[in-house]
């Protein structure tokens, strides 16, 4: 006798699926006989700085692969002369910046930025990203949103061929944060629920919450998508960065690589 499965179901084993499959891949990479992962993602990194030249206002995005890069442009301060400033997305970030000599500004106070690196929880053929698994993602849009041009430096697993096998993040109000989430559950017909730390929920830089939707990889639409859940009241944000990436410097098992945006501004 046929099973029948509900679609939000059949994503979410979708989901599982893929997550099951990037687990076997960090197993892979993590092989000594392997490329050590985080040493390729320190690399990456570091060769986004490339971007970045003296004179320039730049976002210091937020994430295990991009702290190498405000590491770099620390040294490169330090030992090459490198003339910045600095606006962090998470107060992580401005903490590490501070640590390593990046002078650092307020977003308000100059006239937009050159350049952001910032790094991503997903991306897709079309420089579409999921972001927002560090919890920082409304930091992370209006730097975004005010900067020139966008660097996200990632590694291999984050590209897929439609966003949404990692959960979406979605920044919400604490107001009424459960009538919310019902909102969300309803137009996204999946299971969405807020993160936790322990024993409470996760409290944003700017004393939100993050609702992740388990969407699975069923984001054909990013574009649609954003808009439709930013029509729900409670929402802030949505960790979905549509037509904003113009590069992304990719770690993978066989080194490197640097992808131009056809459509970018670079």
């Amino acid at each position: 006798m046929p099973i029948s499965v509900s679609p939000c179901l059949w994503h979410e084993l979708k989901a599982l699926q893929t997550f099951a499959f990037t687990l076997l891949i960090d197993f892979w990479l993590l092989d000594p006989n392997m490329a050590d992962v985080e040493a390729l993602k320190r690399e990456a990194g570091i060769e986004a700085c490339k971007f970045v030249r003296t004179g320039m206002k730049v976002g210091l995005g937020t994430g295990s692969t991009v702290k190498h890069t405000v590491i770099e442009l620390g040294r490169m301060i330090r030992e090459e002369g490198l003339e910045i400033v600095g606006v962090p997305t998470s107060l992580a970030t401005e903490k590490l910046a501070t640590e390593m000599g990046i002078p650092l500004v307020e977003l308000s106070d100059v006239d937009g930025l050159d350049i952001v690196i910032d790094g991503a929880d997903e991306f897709d053929p079309n420089f579409q990203l999921i972001k927002g698994g560090g919890a920082a993602l409304l930091r992370e849009k209006i730097v975004a949103q005010e900067s020139s041009a966008m660097v996200v430096v990632a590694d291999d697993r984050k590209r897929v061929e439609t966003l949404g096998a990692f959960p979406l993040p979605i920044e919400v109000t604490p107001f009424s944060h459960e009538a919310t989430i019902r909102a969300l559950n309803r137009l996204l017909d999946c299971r969405v629920n807020i993160r936790m730390a322990g024993e409470g929920p996760v409290i944003t830089d700017n004393g939100n919450m993050i609702a992740d939707a388990h969407t699975g990889p069923s984001i054909n639409n990013p574009i649609s998508k954003e808009s439709e859940i930013l029509q729900i009241a409670g929402v802030v944000q949505v960790g979905l960065f549509n037509n904003m990436c113009d590069a992304i410097v990719l770690a993978g098992a066989n080194g490197v690589e640097t992808i131009i945006n056809p459509k970018g501004r670079l």
